[in-house]
């Protein structure tokens, strides 16, 4: 190791969250949870197809009334 080499610094709010890690076993399993109740899905790409084919275009002005 060179004598030049500074220690490793850890900010405030790192070191937080490594305490908090540290003091409650079960968060990054919470955290794992709630991640996949939210994010982790299985995507229908069928579904998804006839989503994007089913869409209507937007007028360039949304507010605007067709004069029909």
């Amino acid at each position: 190791m060179s004598i030049f080499r500074r220690p490793d610094y850890k900010s405030d709010a790192t070191l937080f969250i490594e305490e908090l890690k540290q003091s409650n076993q079960e968060l990054d399993a919470q955290q794992r949870a709630g991640r996949a109740l939210l994010w982790d899905k299985v995507v229908d790409r069928d579904a998804w197809q006839g989503f994007g084919a089913a869409r209507v275009p937007q007028q360039p002005y949304v507010y605007q009334t067709r004069g029909e």
